[in-house]
């Protein structure tokens, strides 16, 4: 559906950016959290996949956290040298690589067990209104990846330097 009314330029009235404030601010509070544990967001997110669903291959983890191999090698890698977690060739196919859990990395979820209370806290919003956030939010990316583009209206000027 798209509204009747010509959409304003204005920032403060911008999807985009009210979901990019909102993704630094609660991005930041994590790290916050996880400087104590030593981990990084990207890489938080990767334990919280592991966590709930075990050993996964690096392009389910990749598909499962909407990330490609180029950011999520280095990664592995690093909590792999960490000795959080294994990295091992699939022995049906040795292309495939798992990815699980060593028993540091399963420990670590105890430590990291108050993370999604305290940002739940600190959205000022109960779980309910969070888990039904969350829905839209996963509906608006589900239907954004699956809408194909339009076409934006051609401009008279362009911003990029002239030739």
């Amino acid at each position: 559906m798209i509204p009747s009314e010509t959409p304003t330029l204005s920032l403060d009235e911008q999807i985009c950016f009210a979901l990019y404030s909102a993704s630094r601010s609660i991005t930041s509070r994590y790290r916050e959290l996880l400087d104590p544990l030593g981990l990084t967001y990207p890489q938080y997110l990767v334990f919280v996949v592991l966590w709930h669903e075990g050993a996964l291959s690096v392009s389910q983890l990749g598909e499962r956290l909407a990330l490609d191999s180029g950011t999520l090698s280095p990664l592995l890698r690093r909590l792999e040298k960490s000795g959080l977690i294994a990295r091992e060739r699939g022995t049906a196919d040795e292309r495939v690589v798992m990815v699980s859990l060593t028993p540091s990395g399963s420990d670590l979820r105890a430590e990291a067990a108050g993370i999604p209370a305290a940002i739940c806290a600190s959205t000022g919003l109960q779980l309910p209104e969070l888990q039904a956030l969350t829905q839209q939010l996963a509906s608006l990316t589900d239907h954004v990846r699956s809408t194909p583009p339009r076409s934006t209206p051609a401009r008279s000027t362009s911003l990029r330097s002239a030739p």
